[in-house]
Order: structure tokens, then sequence, then C-alpha cells
């Protein structure tokens, strides 16, 4: 077992409400994070991204100029300027099946139904940081791949289909994380 030092880590919050950044922030200061950006919407937080280069990104869904989705399929552009491998947390109050396919759909990582906990949030970030999922990259998709179990026997209706795709590993938070402890 290994503890994950927060302090090594550089997140960004993007929520236009002021409470739930306050929420976030204290948080993530209560785990041990001391590079701690915040945006109020998603031109801002684009903005933030690409000047700071954040390892964790996390953003609420429903947002003024342009929301968290738009977000997500901005960063995971792999020309874009900033780390399109960082991890997307997705916060929302709207949890039906319908939301989390479409955030998969768009690059998300994690997905974080508010009212938020503590421990919810510190297993969305101990995940991203300790179990990475390889990137996929095909003709239509740039992102964490959507599947959790990756077995190659699997012949089911979402067997993924579309041609040619790139197994891309990206760089690992893991050992920029990792606690001497």
């Amino acid at each position: 077992m290994y503890r994950i030092d927060f302090n090594k880590l550089r997140f960004l919050i993007c929520d236009d409400n002021p409470h739930m950044r306050r929420i976030l922030r204290t948080l993530l200061h209560s785990f041990g994070a001391r590079e701690v950006y915040e945006a109020e919407d998603g031109a801002t937080a684009l903005e933030m991204y690409t000047h700071y280069v954040p390892d964790i990104v996390i953003t609420d869904w429903s947002m003024p100029i342009f929301d968290g989705l738009e977000l997500a399929q901005m960063i995971r552009q792999p020309e874009s300027n900033g780390n399109p491998y960082a991890p997307i947390i997705m916060l929302t109050a709207h949890s039906e099946k319908r939301r989390v396919t479409v955030a998969r759909d768009a690059g998300v990582t994690e997905f974080l139904a508010k009212p938020i906990s503590a421990k919810g949030l510190y297993q969305r970030i101990l995940n991203v940081v300790a179990n990475p999922r390889p990137f996929i990259k095909t003709k239509t998709y740039f992102g964490p791949d959507r599947r959790r179990n990756t077995s190659t026997t699997y012949i089911g209706p979402e067997r993924r289909v579309g041609g040619e795709m790139e197994v891309v590993q990206q760089p690992s938070l893991l050992e920029k994380a990792r606690s001497s402890i």
C-alpha cells in the first residue's frame, strides 16, 4: 500500500457556483493539496488549463460560456495546448445513465454525482492517480479507454468497432504523487 502526496499534484476546479468551488478547494486542501486553481466558467477554465497545466481537472457539467462537457472535449484534442491526458472528473447533480455515457464518450475519466462527499472525491482522485486507464485513439475518439473491464473475449453489443485504434499509455501521475511513507 502507498499513500498519495497531494502536495505534489496541481488541480483545476471549474464550477460556476462559488460555494461548490470553496467546498472542493477545502476538501483538496484537507487532503494535502496546495496548488488548486479555480475557474467560474468553461472559457476561463480552458485558459487556466493551458497556462497552469494541471494534473487533474474537476469540472461541473452545467456552466456558462461553455459547459464541462465542452471543456472535456477541448482538453481531449490531441493537438491542443496543454496535456490532453489529464484526468477529468465530472461533477453533476444529474447522474442518469445517459449523462454518464455522454460524459464518458466526451473523454471524461471519472464521474461524481452531487452532493459530493470527501470519500467519493478522494476515491475518484485515487483511482485516476493509482489506476490510470490507457488512452484510445481512433478516427472518432481520443480519451481514456471507456471500458472498465478489458476482456479480449467480449463479443457483446458494445464491442469496439470502427476500424483501427491505437492504445496510448499516458504519463502516470502515480510516480509524481507517490508519498515516501
